[in-house]
């Protein structure tokens, strides 16, 4: 790997942004010829987005793991048993010590829930390769990752679409 220091980014916050923020860095990885792959947590493994289409172009490994957004689920328990699936992958793909960067989209949501212990996360991060970037994304950071992280930037929300009925589109957020 070429980095000398790998770092240990957050993008948290209630604001837009955070996953695109993420997608920058792995381009830039990618351009370089770094190896990168980017878990998403929270995505569903049937979604389709245009992140997942340009990913699929550029034979960048990109692999959503999870079953949609959970906060109005009907099977928590489900919900619990596929982030520790994911985080299974997240952390095979860590310590395989085959890529540049290991980003973690969404990733602050199942530690939130309580569905992952944020020690074990810490200690798989911690213990990385050196030189490998870990990206994490997702609202309401726990302190213990701001903590452990060498960059944390906060994307607030001032305004968004959805506030007034607009949803999700293609390209913006899909």
């Amino acid at each position: 790997m070429s980095a000398k220091q790998g770092l240990v980014i957050v993008h948290t916050g209630d604001g837009k942004g955070k996953t695109t923020a993420a997608l920058g860095l792995l381009l830039r990885q990618w351009g370089h010829g770094l190896p990168v792959v980017m878990l998403q947590f929270m995505k569903s493994r049937n979604l389709r987005c245009g992140e997942h289409l340009a990913a699929e172009r550029l034979g960048v490994e990109m692999i959503p793991l999870g079953d949609g957004f959970t906060w109005d689920s009907a099977n928590l328990e489900r919900d619990r048993r596929t982030a520790q699936e994911c985080w299974a992958v997240a952390k095979e793909k860590i310590q395989s010590g085959q890529y540049s960067m290991v980003i973690l989209d969404e990733l602050t949501y199942p530690l939130n829930y309580g569905w992952l212990d944020i020690g074990e996360v810490s200690e798989v991060i911690r213990n990385r390769q050196l030189g490998m970037h870990v990206v994490i994304t997702g609202r309401n950071a726990p302190p213990e990752l701001i903590a452990l992280a060498d960059l944390v930037t906060e994307m607030r929300k001032i305004k968004h679409p959805f506030d007034r009925g607009i949803a999700a589109q293609k390209g913006i957020e899909l």
